[in-house]
C-alpha cells in the first residue's frame, strides 16, 4: 500500500536571523557582523528534517536584514506568492522566512494585499541558524506544518514562532532577545503548533487576504506616512518637519489612551487643514482609540487598536485609494 502524498509547501527565504551564520555556537548576538546568510535552499539543507513532513519547494529570494526591507520587497513577495500559486495549483501553502525586526510589518502588509487562496505563514528566529539551541529549525518545521494544515485557511497571514500561531494584524515583537518575543496584546494566540497536531482556538475577525480592496501590483511607491511619538515637552517640531518633507499621512503615537501632547495636537490640526490625513494611535500598543471631541475637532481619525507601525501601513494603503476621511475611517474599522 502506497504512502499518502506529502503536502507541497513553498519556502521563501528573505534573510534575517533564521538565515544567519555566526562563527561559534555561542555567538548569539553580534552574528550579523559576518554578513553570512543562507538562502532558502541552504536553510532547508541545514535542517533537512522538514522534508519528512512536506514536499518543500525552496525559493531563493533576497537575503537581507529585515531592517532594510520595505515596499519594493513586499511588492516582490506578493508577486512571488501569486506566481507560485499559478505554477503549483496543488500548493498547500507558503512559508516566508524573515528577520524578526520588521516581521510584524511585513506580515500585516501582506495580510492586506495578497490574493492567493492558501495560507501564508511568516517565520523567523531569535537565535541564528548556527547558534546553540537555535529556534530556526523548529520554527521552520512548525511553519511548514501550519502552512500545510487545512485548518490554517481562512485566517489570513499567520506568524509562527515559539510554537505559537499569531494573527498578522495583532501580533507584535515585545522583547529583544527572549524566545517568547512575539505576543498578541488583549487577545492572545490563535493556536499552537504542538507535537501531535496544529491546534487552533480562534479566528481573526477583521477582513484580510485574499478578500481585500488593496492591490499593489502596479504601484511604484507608497504615499509617505510618518509616525510622531508622544513624549512630555514635545513641541510640534516633528509634525512640521514631516509635513515639510511631503507627508501625505501622519500617525500620532500618542499617550495612552490615545492623545497627542498639546503642541503636537495643534500642529497635527494644522496639518489636517493642509490636506494631510492624521490617524491617532497609542504608544501603549494595546487597546482601542476613542475618537474624542478633541480629536474630532482637530480632524484626526481613530486608529482602532492598531499599534503605530501597523496603523502607518494601513493608512499608506488607504491613501493609495482615497483621501476621503470617511472612507479611511471605514477602512480602519474594516481591517
Amino acid at each position: 500500500m502506497s504512502k499518502p502524498a506529502k503536502p507541497k509547501v513553498a519556502f521563501i527565504g528573505t534573510g534575517g536571523t533564521i538565515s544567519s551564520l555566526g562563527v561559534h555556537p555561542l555567538e548569539l548576538q553580534d552574528y550579523g557582523i559576518h554578513n553570512n546568510r543562507l538562502h532558502a535552499s541552504g536553510i532547508v539543507e541545514r535542517f533537512p528534517t522538514v522534508r519528512e513532513i512536506a514536499d518543500v519547494i525552496a525559493v531563493d529570494f533576497r537575503n537581507t536584514p529585515s531592517t532594510e526591507i520595505y515596499f519594493a520587497d513586499w511588492q516582490a513577495m506578493a508577486a512571488l506568492c501569486s506566481k507560485l500559486a499559478a505554477e503549483h495549483p496543488d500548493l498547500a501553502g507558503v512559508v516566508i522566512g524573515h528577520g524578526t525586526a520588521t516581521l510584524e510589518e511585513t506580515a500585516y502588509f501582506l495580510n492586506l494585499v495578497l490574493k492567493v487562496p492558501f495560507p501564508v505563514v511568516m517565520i523567523g528566529s531569535q537565535r541564528p541558524a548556527s547558534g546553540l539551541s537555535t529556534d530556526a529549525a523548529i520554527n521552520l518545521l512548525n511553519g511548514v506544518r501550519v502552512a500545510a494544515d487545512p485548518a490554517s485557511r481562512g485566517r489570513g497571514v499567520l506568524l509562527m514562532l515559539n510554537d505559537e500561531i499569531q494573527a498578522a494584524r495583532e501580533v507584535t515583537k515585545t522583547s529583544n532577545w527572549r524566545m517568547q518575543t512575539f505576543r498578541t496584546p488583549d487577545f492572545g494566540a490563535l493556536g499552537h503548533a504542538d507535537a501531535d497536531r496544529i491546534a487552533y482556538y480562534r479566528k481573526p475577525e477583521r477582513r484580510h487576504m485574499p478578500d481585500t480592496e488593496f492591490d499593489v501590483a502596479k504601484l511604484k511607491k507608497l504615499p509617505r506616512v510618518d509616525i510622531v511619538y508622544a513624549y512630555p515637552g514635545s513641541d510640534g517640531t516633528a509634525v512640521k518637519a514631516f509635513v515639510a518633507a511631503g507627508a501625505k499621512g501622519i500617525v500620532s503615537a500618542g499617550f495612552a489612551p490615545g492623545s497627542p501632547p498639546p503642541a503636537d495636537l495643534k500642529a497635527l490640526a494644522a496639518a489636517v487643514k493642509k490636506g494631510v490625513t492624521v490617524v491617532q494611535s497609542s504608544r501603549a500598543g494595546s487597546g482601542r482609540i476613542f475618537r474624542s471631541k478633541r480629536l474630532t475637532d482637530a480632524g484626526i481619525l481613530a486608529g482602532d487598536n492598531l499599534n503605530p507601525q501597523k496603523a502607518r501601513l494601513l493608512l499608506a494603503l488607504a491613501l493609495t485609494k482615497t483621501s476621503d476621511p470617511v472612507e479611511i475611517a471605514r477602512m480602519f474599522a474594516t481591517y
